[in-house]
């Protein structure tokens, strides 16, 4: 049976549930299941692997705990046994992808044609409540806000692409119709849905292809999620313009009414640089953006964490005090109210433009949730060597 010996290094940061990934080499087809033991102490970790274009092997797993500087040795073995527990499950029925982890779940995407847009809904918080609006899909909940039916809880929209409102449901909107399925993988250490959307006019007229990616981490026994978000534009269909507005979102949210700062609930925006609330972060650039405030009887919060290698990093956000936070790079005329600026963006014919972010939903506010730290566990993971 193939093994091999593997190295993480923590490198320059303390690393609390935290996923990493390594390539191993190329492999005779995907083995039935792997088995990665922890040199030292014997202690099994429940591992994933899965097979990229050119016949590499990926092993995945999570750290639970190592501190900065330090290091750890696994052995990862082939096996024939069935693969361990399915810790993300995956299930595609009825124009709704369920996403559970550990038996619960944690969210939906839903795709149905009677959206406009897909998105994500419900998203189950750490202490199982949901952290996100349910309104306009549940209209009865008490408390909740009516405004804007068109912020579906995490969703991707743009209100100017070649001129379509992709972003409102106001007549004459623009769709974003789900094409079809490349991968839903369910497994013990992650789950992955990987859509084929066209965006298409109010004529059904399509203006440019996208691919969504979302990878789902198992953390148990910590309760807190976190997702990476790739939204892949394709100009397949000739010049796409994003144009200057904030009325858009590559990675929206519509965080639950009780959480949002207007409510007068303890609800906190906050950014890496330490701004507070709208006024200190709307239309502001930084790496990450967190909105948190309680839900039921606990507070939790959610982060957009901008990657470094997209355009325009780190992005603007449009964040407002009523409970959208959105990462937009293309509203400078807005953000700045100065007409003469112009942060359309076009893509040529045939071009591609990618948008990386991980979601992290957490318990407390900023601080509490270590969002910081956690934040270079997205763009500065831990390194693993094969040894």
């Amino acid at each position: 049976m193939p093994e091999w010996r593997l190295r993480l290094h923590a490198g320059e940061h303390c690393r609390v549930d935290c996923p990493v990934k390594v390539n191993v080499g190329r492999a005779d087809g995907k083995p039935r299941s792997l088995r990665l033991t922890e040199t030292a102490t014997g202690r099994p970790v429940t591992c994933q692997g899965g097979l990229d274009d050119q016949g590499n092997l990926w092993v995945h797993w999570v750290v639970d705990v190592l501190a900065a500087g330090g290091t750890r040795e696994y052995l990862l073995e082939t096996s024939t046994e069935e693969e361990a527990r399915r810790g993300v499950v995956l299930e595609d029925q009825d124009g709704r992808v369920r996403v559970q982890i550990g038996n619960h779940l944690f969210t939906a995407y839903n795709y149905a044609d009677h959206w406009a847009r897909p998105f994500l809904w419900p998203v189950v918080g750490p202490y199982g409540d949901n952290v996100t609006r349910n309104y306009p899909m549940v209209q009865d909940i008490e408390g909740e806000k009516h405004d804007h039916p068109h912020h579906k809880s995490i969703y991707t929209a743009h209100g100017d692409v070649n001129g379509v409102d992709n972003w409102s449901e106001t007549p004459g909107h623009g769709r974003i119709l789900h094409r079809g399925f490349r991968q839903l993988v369910s497994g013990p250490v992650l789950g992955v849905i990987q859509a084929d959307n066209d965006w298409v006019s109010n004529r059904g007229e399509k203006v440019m292809y996208e691919q969504r990616t979302m990878v789902f981490y198992n953390l148990l026994p910590n309760h807190e999620k976190i997702v990476d978000y790739t939204v892949h534009f394709r100009a397949d269909m000739g010049p796409v313009k994003f144009g200057d507005t904030k009325e858009g979102g590559i990675l929206s949210v519509r965080v639950a009414t009780s959480m949002d700062v207007a409510s007068g609930l303890g609800g906190k925006i906050e950014n890496a640089y330490g701004g507070i609330n709208e006024k200190e972060n709307w239309g502001k650039k930084a790496q990450w953006c967190d909105y948190s405030g309680p839900v039921a009887d606990r507070f939790v919060g959610i982060a957009i964490m901008d990657h470094p290698d997209n355009v325009r990093y780190p992005t603007e956000y449009h964040v407002r005090n009523y409970g959208l936070m959105t990462a937009n790079p293309f509203a400078w005329h807005d953000y700045k109210a100065d007409a003469s600026l112009d942060g359309s963006l076009l893509l040529e014919a045939g071009q591609d433009l990618v948008f990386r972010y991980r979601l992290l939903i957490h318990r407390g506010d900023a601080q509490l949730g270590h969002v910081a730290a956690r934040y270079h566990d997205f763009i500065n993971p831990p390194t693993v060597e094969v040894v």
